[in-house]
């Protein structure tokens, strides 16, 4: 696999799990118990991370955008909401069993990972054939006369459309040959003797008050969005919008996923962040467009590159859909779905309509008329943004040393206005005492105004490097000449530099480096 600081990818992701738990940014849930598979707690840096993530996803939603509304849905909704929605009887997922590992999968995400496997092989041409020509390297050109490499595209384009068919057509017999005329082995064992694949629901259920049984069963959301089709007349009147506006809201879903997987990529228990833009039949592939742009923008503003980040067009639509997009992140374990763009037709409002019998139709006053409006949405997955965020920012630098010599630190570039800990403030030396006094002065002074951390345990260069590894952007230092002019040395994370600032200074100045205004005023 490809190596980024020498660290191979597998054991990059390791690290990184293991790094989260050790600073206190993801606990396995219920650890003391041998944990609850693919259910997580966020610790305390991790929920200050959180925090700030989705801080930056509704400010740039809501708060920049005077047509969007904020809403706050409950979590349990009325059972036939699910029945209009299509999850009771379609919210379901592939599934196959290796009868001799008693492994279980998705029938589709065995055959996706099949496929992934060439698309390595072509990238391994294509990297190879990049060295070779130089600046005179045409990378479609090479992918259509490369005989090899001709080939392989040739299968993936056959394979997936098989796969969709089987999917849009519900063919999961097809799906099983597919498996088995690809020659798929179980990840786990090797093995190739698989059961018949069969539909699984994704939805938790539950009982509603005293009653047990039928009358008083309800499920757990499997997504937010159906809380705001619902509301979607409440809020188009409280608010007194007009076409085209959106509403926004974030919130806990609970999948019931065959296999979870990949830490906090794929979770039972999960957070959304969703947006719902109306706007007027026919218009709905402008808006589509716009967002498209919007949200990519959203991505590269907290400094991922573009090469971390590309837009996947679906090849299966969703039955309520007519056009689709993925923006992908490039995770250690590949290039994986971060964020969906979806036009959603009319289709929710018309069902919601005809399932609940009341009337769920915009008057629009320039047109003169009544109609349901079409849907563009925008659902990002506010736990694989954080994964992403963290994948991105965790790195091993090479810097001096006191000494002057090269050595290793460990360090999260994350963006300064997101980062959990603002600043640090750091005596030079713990015993003192008028040393001390005047950094927790300081301290106790930039705590009302940002999350920042005291600490004046072991050397000053074993602190530098304990902030560097939380990702806190500055850190204070103060010494015996502080004592004398009342300045402090700043030190910044990414660059290593320093500059001697008065105290009265450190925070305005810290204010203004850490500011999400940084990265909201990218956006416009």
């Amino acid at each position: 696999m490809q190596l980024k600081y020498g660290i191979n990818m597998s054991d990059l992701f390791k690290n990184i799990v293991s790094h989260s738990k050790e600073y206190g940014f993801v606990f396995p849930s219920s650890e003391i118990y041998d944990g609850l598979s693919a259910v997580y707690d966020y610790g305390p840096l991790g929920t200050l991370l959180k925090n700030n993530i989705r801080e930056y996803w509704w400010k740039s939603m809501v708060q920049l955008h005077d047509n969007i509304h904020g809403l706050d849905a409950a979590i349990f909704m009325a059972p036939k909401t699910w029945k209009a929605s299509g999850h009771v009887d379609a919210f379901m997922d592939p599934l196959i069993d290796n009868k001799d590992s008693k492994k279980r999968y998705r029938a589709d995400v065995l055959i996706e990972d099949y496929l992934e496997k060439i698309e390595k092989k072509i990238d391994k041409e294509v990297s190879k054939a990049a060295k070779r020509f130089g600046d005179d390297f045409v990378e479609e050109k090479f992918k259509a006369e490369h005989p090899r490499v001709s080939r392989y595209v040739q299968t993936i384009g056959e394979i997936k459309s098989e796969m969709a068919r089987c999917l849009n057509e519900n063919d999961l017999k097809g799906l099983g040959t597919l498996i088995n005329e690809l020659d798929i082995a179980d990840p786990v064992s090797g093995s190739r003797n698989w059961t018949e694949v069969r539909q699984f629901n994704l939805m938790f259920s539950t009982q509603h008050g005293s009653l047990a049984g039928g009358d008083g069963k309800l499920y757990l959301r499997p997504e937010t969005a159906q809380g705001i089709f619902v509301n979607f007349l409440n809020v188009a009147n409280t608010t007194r919008s007009r076409i085209p506006f959106g509403i926004a809201q974030t919130g806990k879903a609970f999948r019931n996923e065959i296999i979870a997987r990949q830490f906090i990529f794929r979770m039972r228990e999960f957070e959304q962040m969703e947006m719902q833009y109306f706007v007027r039949p026919g218009e709905e592939m402008k808006y589509y467009e716009y967002w498209k742009d919007f949200r990519m923008k959203w991505h590269r503003a907290m400094g991922i590159p573009e090469s971390k980040l590309r837009f996947h067009l679906h090849d299966n639509l969703a039955h309520y859909a007519n056009a689709a997009v993925d923006i992908e992140f490039d995770f250690p374990f590949g290039f994986k779905e971060l964020e969906g763009i979806h036009s959603r037709t009319d289709f929710d409002l018309k069902k919601h309509q005809e399932f609940s019998g009341k009337k769920l139709q915009y008057f629009d006053a320039e047109l003169n008329k009544n109609y349901t409006p079409y849907v563009v949405e925008t659902s990002i997955g506010l736990d694989r943004m954080f994964l992403a965020l963290l994948s991105h920012a965790y790195q091993e630098d090479e810097v001096p040393d006191a000494d002057g010599k090269a050595s290793t630190r460990l360090v999260l570039k994350l963006p300064p206005a997101l980062a959990p800990v603002k600043c640090a403030v750091l005596p030079l030396v713990k015993n003192k005492e008028e040393l001390t006094e005047k950094a927790r002065s300081i301290f106790n002074s930039l705590r009302f105004s940002f999350d920042c951390q005291y600490d004046e345990k072991d050397a000053i260069g074993r602190r530098y490097r304990r902030q560097d590894a939380i990702g806190t952007p500055y850190c204070i230092t103060v010494d015996f000449e502080s004592l004398e002019d009342d300045s402090v040395t700043l030190r910044e994370r990414d660059s290593l530099e320093q500059q001697r600032l008065h105290i009265s200074e450190v925070e305005g100045v810290i204010r203004e480096k850490t500011s999400l205004n940084t990265l909201l005023r990218s956006l416009q």
